[in-house]
């Protein structure tokens, strides 16, 4: 006959009670109740309400769990109940944000705004945003073919070449400055550059593609830079070994493992520029009307395009109800939501490629 010695005292149990599915559930509508109710009695508003909730949330349950579960449970539930309000905390902003966009701006979608221009738009005519997309589309598409090559090999010379050299270390020092440096700086950076070259009077939009390749150029370095060091030596040793030449290995080897990574930092990168007004605003100026040609005249984008339709919304009818909005507020938020819808569709089809040219495992 066996005999099993008992715990030594003062050691941990290998079994501890817990509390049951529902008590988060039932944390949670206690704090809204009570939140809810001290702040009929007090007369809160909407922010208080929600701010009160939450901490009595974060501070209910793990206080019940030291109760029944002891202190690490405890622990482990009020870090659990911080990282999910702290999700929901920026979670509401996005969501308000999409919200208002949506509903702001979608009565004004239709055909005719996205495929007319503003052209002698006047009174209330609602124009069009479609000199606005094709502008934004130019001006972001040359922004990114001046950057991503420049980027790219910059973060592959200080990653794969530049290990312990000092041009590597100045380098990295200027991108790092450069990540800082205020919008509307490359923008007067191109203008001067302009001015100096060709006058004045200059305004074009390849000078506002020039400018958001300053903001975007530090980002694809640094995003390439960390997605080549997560590269793992052992793969750049092997093919070394097998006799492949290094900018062979770069190419075949190490590009493609972190292509995915790559893709979507330049996607960031892209999504950063593609909303930029204050050195559009300086170099590539205004026009209401399409313009294909970024060597030649204004270009005007969709961000360009928000600012003066909020500055200058027009003048409300005289038949129009109290409280109407001037036209230009409702073409504002329009162009909004088309803005917003490029960005998204530019994230999708990053992930597309990403996964596409990614390196197939299994």
């Amino acid at each position: 006959m066996t005999t099993v010695d008992a715990p030594p005292r003062g050691s941990l149990p290998l079994a501890a009670a817990r509390l049951p599915v529902w008590a988060p559930g039932l944390v949670a509508a206690v704090a809204f109740g009570a939140s809810g109710l001290l702040a009929l009695l007090a007369g809160w508003g909407i922010t208080a309400f929600v701010v009160l909730a939450a901490f009595l949330f974060v501070a209910g349950l793990p206080l019940w769990s030291a109760v029944v579960e002891g202190r690490r449970g405890a622990m482990d539930r009020l870090m659990t109940s911080a990282v999910w309000t702290a999700f929901v905390a920026a979670l509401i902003p996005l969501v308000w944000l999409i919200w208002t966009v949506l509903s702001e701006g979608l009565s004004t979608i239709n055909s005719a705004f996205l495929t007319y221009d503003m052209r002698n738009v006047v009174g209330d005519d609602q124009g069009g945003i479609y000199h606005a997309i094709i502008g934004t589309l130019l001006v972001t598409a040359a922004a990114a073919i001046i950057s991503v090559p420049v980027g790219l090999f910059c973060a592959i010379y200080l990653v794969e070449y530049g290990k312990g050299k000092q041009l590597a270390r100045w380098i990295t020092f200027l991108v790092d400055v450069m990540t800082g440096i205020p919008s509307i700086v490359a923008g007067l950076f191109a203008l001067a550059l302009f001015v100096l070259l060709f006058g004045p009077e200059i305004r074009l939009g390849f000078g506002g593609s020039v400018a958001l390749s300053l903001l975007m150029i530090p980002i694809v370095v640094r995003s390439t830079e960390e997605m080549l060091r997560l590269v793992p030596d052992d793969l750049r040793e092997a093919s070394y070994a097998l006799g492949v030449p290094k900018w062979r290995t770069i190419s075949k080897v190490v590009l493609p493992t972190c292509i995915g990574g790559i893709i979507t930092g330049i996607t960031l990168a892209t999504a950063r520029i593609i909303g930029e007004t204050a050195p559009l605003l300086v170099i590539a100026g205004k026009t209401d009307s399409v313009n294909f040609n970024l060597f030649g005249e204004r270009m005007t984008t969709l961000p360009v395009y928000i600012y003066y339709s909020f500055t200058q919304p027009g003048t409300v009818p005289f038949d129009a109800p109290p409280g109407t909005d001037p036209p230009g507020i409702a073409r504002a938020w329009g162009a909004a939501l088309v803005l917003i819808v490029i960005v998204m569709a530019l994230n999708l089809i990053a992930r597309i490629i990403g996964r596409i040219f990614a390196v197939k495992k299994g």
